[in-house]
């Protein structure tokens, strides 16, 4: 298979992301790059982790979107992707494709499949625990909150992270062929970044409360109004929030597999 033919299938693949509404045309432009770079480091293999997230992610935000619309009051973002949540989800992956293209190091290509790993489990978690018949309970204060709230967890999504997180992973040991141990770091360190997002959510994550509805939200306005900052830091929002996560879980494969 050509460069010239994949190069344009990845241009293909999104457009295609771009007409059916999972993608806007910012976020379509910084796929394409994103698709290019982890396609020069990995090759085919990593295109297909690549799209599996992606796809995966895509489908879980469409599904019983109805039953998460109250979520949406919540979150600042939409399901349709930005290039900001494209940067935040694709950009760790990014980094070490960049590190093993000029290493040729076999470590960051697993680096690379954790932070898919990490960003498919906190997606999954994410898409899918709003759908549980109870509300999470926030880590900071143990309480019950609303859904879709930061720093907040349910059975139902942890256990929705945990496999996201393996799925990236073993799809990750069927494309390459590691041995076993490499797949199940990658999916612990995965996991553990799915974590970190929610320990970042709970605390300095920043958050914002309606002047009318007196709703948490993530958005800057509610209700029509302008809202004001109830935690956390300026700037720290849910894309850095993401992106850190998803590096951390790079990060955290790296010393399982040097040190552990």
């Amino acid at each position: 298979m050509s460069d010239f033919f994949v190069y344009g299938f990845i241009v293909l693949f999104t457009i295609v992301g771009w007409q059916t509404r999972n993608l806007t045309l910012s976020g379509s432009i910084s796929a394409v790059f994103v698709g290019i770079v982890v396609y020069t480091a990995f090759h085919i293999n990593g295109l297909m982790l690549l799209g599996a997230f992606f796809l995966s992610s895509s489908l879980w935000s469409k599904f019983k979107k109805d039953a998460k619309s109250s979520v949406d009051t919540i979150l600042a973002k939409t399901s349709v992707r930005d290039w900001q949540q494209v940067i935040a989800n694709g950009g760790p992956a990014v980094i070490f494709a960049f590190l093993f293209i000029f290493t040729q190091q076999e470590i960051w290509t697993y680096t690379f499949a954790a932070t898919l790993a990490g960003a498919n489990s906190d997606t999954w978690a994410s898409e899918i625990g709003p759908l549980s018949n109870r509300k999470p309970v926030s880590i900071r204060s143990l309480k019950r909150v609303p859904k879709g709230t930061s720093g907040a967890v349910s059975l139902l999504g942890m256990m929705a992270g945990l496999v996201g997180s393996f799925f990236i992973a073993m799809l990750f040991g069927w494309l390459q062929g590691v041995e076993a141990y490499i797949v199940i770091s990658i999916a612990i360190a995965g996991f553990l970044g799915n974590l970190v997002d929610t320990m970042i959510g709970a605390t300095i994550q920043v958050e914002y409360t309606c002047s009318v509805c007196h709703k948490h939200t993530e958005a800057r306005e509610h209700c029509k109004k302008a809202t004001m900052k109830s935690k956390g830091l300026i700037g720290v929002n849910n894309e850095i929030v993401n992106f850190l996560s998803s590096f951390a879980a790079g990060i955290v494969c790296l010393l399982i597999i040097n040190y552990v």
